[in-house]
């Protein structure tokens, strides 16, 4: 796996294959979000957006007991209404709202703990893979808090009403084969197959077209928010294929019989 030109203090990053892997890096703090964490994520997000070289990414934690199992409580102590307030927006903004409208597939390869911030972090991504000790939860109100970055929203667009409230409400946490049956994840499997499992998706997607991809992401998006003008921007987005080469190529190799070669334009 070769090196990207950023280096980081609290991710390891590699690309191999037009597949960009971010690992949070904080094992001993149970790769817990901090200031730093968010920040740099920010960046390695920019690279996917930016970096021509990578097709598609999967973001998971470094080692074998979590994703991410919160975020760093000790940041929050010196913070009044007006603090929590900016520091659930800058993350939003920095991170999970720009990883849920990126153009290009990421997807969540969960190792372990995804709890609180990490389970949101999880759910920003477009789908999300299990290894079989996987936990999730929103334990919050623990602490006195609800979920900031987008956790309450994001939720119960996966998993509905009831169960999202019940889980906010009590903090239960649940286990992947659960999280399985209830939406939250595709994909459960054992954790020494989590990340070639998450690479063989991702190789599968990036065989299809990128234009078609990035639309297919834009308008499920709109479907989760239940956008009033989300039939029209399919229509949309639709009729703006037909102005794509990758339309041109993918009609032509079903009409004679080939594997289209994709170009992304």
């Amino acid at each position: 796996m070769t090196k990207t030109e950023t280096t980081y203090k609290t991710l390891v990053t590699g690309l191999e294959n037009g597949i960009f892997t971010i690992t949070i890096n904080r094992p001993d703090k149970m790769n817990a979000l901090n200031k730093d964490v968010i920040e740099e994520l920010g960046l390695a997000i920019d690279e996917v957006y930016n970096n021509e070289a990578i097709k598609t990414a999967v973001l998971t934690g470094a080692g074998e007991k979590a994703f991410v199992a919160g975020a760093d409580i000790s940041e929050f102590g010196s913070l009044d209404k007006d603090g929590g307030a900016a520091l659930a927006r800058r993350g939003g903004d920095l991170v999970f709202n720009k990883i849920e409208n990126c153009p290009k597939p990421v997807i969540a390869a969960v190792n372990g703990f995804a709890l609180g911030g990490g389970c949101e972090l999880a759910m920003s991504c477009h789908f999300r893979i299990a290894s079989e000790n996987a936990k999730f939860g929103q334990p919050e109100v623990n602490l006195g808090l609800i979920p900031g970055y987008g956790g309450t929203q994001r939720l119960t667009q996966l998993i509905g009403k009831g169960k999202s409230m019940e889980l906010m409400m009590t903090g239960d946490m649940i286990g992947a084969e659960e999280a399985k049956s209830l939406g939250l994840v595709n994909h459960v499997l054992p954790l020494a197959d989590l990340m070639t499992k998450a690479k063989e998706i991702l190789q599968k997607i990036q065989l299809k077209a990128p234009i078609a991809v990035s639309h297919v992401i834009a308008l499920v998006n709109d479907a989760t928010i239940c956008h009033p003008d989300g039939l029209a921007h399919e229509i949309e987005r639709f009729g703006a294929c037909f102005e794509s080469e990758d339309m041109k190529e993918g009609t032509t190799a079903f009409l004679e019989k080939r594997k289209p070669v994709f170009k992304g334009k």
